[in-house]
């Protein structure tokens, strides 16, 4: 599994991340975390509003800080 972390380096983009790290801790899987912080990258993905979570290519959400819970429920919509 490939999570990205789409954002400029602001807070909330950092606590996205360590959100998401804790997440897969915490589901135990296997998984990549990339820190994409350029903006024509960001861009690419349609995200105008940061922080963007973007799941095995496909962005899953823009603009909000989620919650482990939150995450995890996403990666568990992913896997199937």
């Amino acid at each position: 599994m490939e999570i990205k972390v789409l954002g400029t380096g602001c807070d909330k983009c950092k606590n996205l991340e360590a959100n998401a790290k804790e997440a897969i801790r915490e589901l135990g899987i296997e998984a990549s975390i990339e820190k994409i912080e350029d903006l024509v990258q960001i861009m690419k993905y349609g995200v105008m509003s940061t922080p963007g979570l973007v799941i095995n290519d496909k962005v899953r959400s823009v603009g909000k800080v989620l919650k482990v819970d939150e995450i995890k429920k996403l990666i568990h919509e992913v896997k199937g």
